[in-house]
């Protein structure tokens, strides 16, 4: 089923090692290898020096030893995934290819087939081994920041938190702020009213709870309080008890702002900060509070900063690469010119 004649240099016969495996017979073979072999394509694009071949449910693996040992890994995990009813696609195969490499005691089959929460028919796992870092900080952290690039699921994840710990009724209500329009708040110069000025900011989050939440029931838990949803000026004064909090775009704050936040923690709550620290909005010459906090509260024990990068992005393939791709930009614009290109100037 793949062909070893793919330009890569060619390996010497005494290197090569065959071993063969044998999946469980509670494992389905089609759930292992995809629709039309998309996973077994995946696995072998993932391993171009190991021909792989699959007879019924014996995987026979033929390529250099350390080649062919972390191919047999990643099936052995990648059966373990199927066996526990989730599917798997080519995106998975990439994911748990990345892990097996990393220097990490996490295994891909625990990662992947964590389970945060269900509801409406689907269920919420962590998909890389950030993001189960993540998760894992917030389980053991009352105060747990996110810091990360668009798309890595800070918010998402928190709020997958957020709503099982309500449902098992860890806390009592789920109380969701993020600064609206920058930093300032400059509510009044946006037309309507009041809901009309704040709706757009607080959006990214009521779209995050009907993907949790039966649609019907949201207004009845917001209009009891359960969970609230408002902009973080609405914070100020308040102490929050029994409460999982998330306070997203956390970048967007002063520091001013962001210790009046974390000032509201009250008993037997949660607090998750989320943000990103390359998109600040905030007007020239004001630092963000996102990047201050760490300075401040770095070493303070039940205090997690969790960084997500690039490599957790989950959305579309290219969101990585321009996320990298802004960062190699960063990285040079930031460079002084060099003597030689300031010498030739002046000739």
């Amino acid at each position: 089923m793949s062909d070893s004649s793919n330009g890569s240099p060619a390996v010497p016969a005494q290197e090569q090692v065959q071993h063969r495996i044998t999946v469980p017979d509670d494992v389905p073979m089609v759930a292992l290898l995809g629709q039309r072999d998309e996973v077994l394509r995946a696995i072998e694009s993932g391993f171009a020096r190991v021909d792989i071949h699959v007879r019924g449910n014996v995987v026979s693996f033929t390529g250099p030893s350390g080649d062919v040992a972390l191919a047999e890994r990643l099936v052995d995990e990648l059966a373990q995934v199927a066996r526990s009813g989730q599917s798997l696609t080519a995106d998975a195969v990439q994911r748990a290819i990345g892990m097996l490499t990393a220097v990490t005691a996490e295994r891909p089959a625990d990662v992947l087939t964590l389970n945060i929460l269900s509801s409406r028919g689907r269920t919420i796992r962590p998909k890389t081994l950030g993001q189960k870092a993540y998760v894992d900080a917030i389980d053991a952290n009352t105060i747990t920041f996110g810091v990360g690039p668009a798309g890595t699921g800070k918010t998402y994840l928190a709020m997958a938190k957020a709503v099982h710990a309500l449902q098992s009724k860890q806390v009592n209500r789920i109380v969701l702020t993020r600064p609206a329009v920058e930093a300032g708040e400059r509510l009044g110069y946006l037309p309507g009213s009041l809901n009309d000025k704040i709706d757009p900011y607080l959006r990214p989050l009521y779209d995050a709870l009907h993907d949790m939440l039966d649609p019907d029931t949201i207004p009845k838990l917001m209009a009891a309080g359960t969970i609230e949803v408002a902009p973080l000026a609405y914070m100020r004064g308040r102490t929050l008890n029994d409460a999982f909090i998330i306070l997203d775009e956390a970048q967007n704050t002063s520091p001013e702002q962001m210790k009046m936040f974390l000032t509201r923690l009250g008993f037997n709550s949660h607090v998750v900060v989320t943000g990103d620290v390359t998109q600040v909005d905030l007007p020239s010459g004001t630092r963000s509070g996102l990047r201050v906090v760490e300075e401040i509260l770095t070493g303070i024990e039940d205090v997690a900063f969790c960084r997500l990068t690039s490599a957790d992005v989950v959305r579309h393939r290219l969101v990585g690469e321009i996320i990298d791709a802004y960062e190699r930009w960063d990285a040079t614009a930031a460079r002084p010119p060099r003597a030689e290109a300031r010498g030739r100037s002046h000739r």
